[in-house]
């Protein structure tokens, strides 16, 4: 009914027999229809999805290939067989490897140690006995108390900085109170009695 009155209202003729309104057709129309139609470009028809199943079956293919070739490498090539080492000890002794030294990136300690042994706690103090001063007098030799940690090495040293001369031997004994005494030979050079002056022995 709705397209009936549409027809009607715009002056299109209608025919009882078929459903829709009826045109006139006349030679421009169909010759613009025609014109129409030549001037529409060609649609590009889409192409369809390949088939999953075919692209599958192609990689199965390569990968295939892939395999077959690799079979036929390793059959040209030899096999390569590892030998293991004759061992005719029973004894296993590690490998020498790379041992680097130490390279420490900070100090260990934040401050570091001084050293305790220094020349006054090596000499003690001067013996002043009557065998001492006879040491003194004839074999040009001057007698300590002296640390009981300190070797002679480190009393020949505390020796020449605090009086200033050369010791030619240094002889060393530990009484029976737990002292050490020392025996200190000067050389040719340097006189004994002069040094006992120096320190205030005689």
């Amino acid at each position: 009914v709705a397209i009936l009155a549409q027809a009607i209202s715009a002056g299109i003729p209608f025919s009882p027999r078929s459903r829709a309104p009826t045109a006139p057709t006349t030679h421009r129309a169909l010759v613009g229809t025609q014109h129409q139609q030549s001037a529409e470009p060609p649609r590009s028809r889409a192409m369809a999805p390949k088939d999953t199943k075919k692209a599958a079956a192609a990689a199965a293919s390569g990968g295939d290939a892939k395999k077959a070739s690799k079979a036929a490498k390793a059959v040209k090539a030899s096999v390569a067989r590892r030998q293991r080492k004759v061992r005719t000890n029973v004894h296993f002794f590690r490998p020498k490897t790379l041992i680097k030294k130490r390279d420490p990136k900070y100090p260990r300690r934040s401050v570091a140690s001084r050293e305790r042994m220094d020349k006054y706690r090596i000499i003690q103090c001067p013996v002043t006995t009557e065998s001492a001063m006879k040491k003194i007098e004839e074999i040009n030799t001057l007698v300590f108390l002296v640390d009981i940690k300190a070797s002679k090495l480190n009393i020949k040293e505390a020796v020449r900085q605090m009086y200033d001369v050369k010791c030619a031997k240094v002889n060393t004994l530990i009484r029976p109170d737990g002292k050490k005494k020392a025996y200190v030979h000067l050389t040719q050079d340097y006189d004994a009695l002069d040094v006992a002056n120096r320190i205030g022995i005689i």
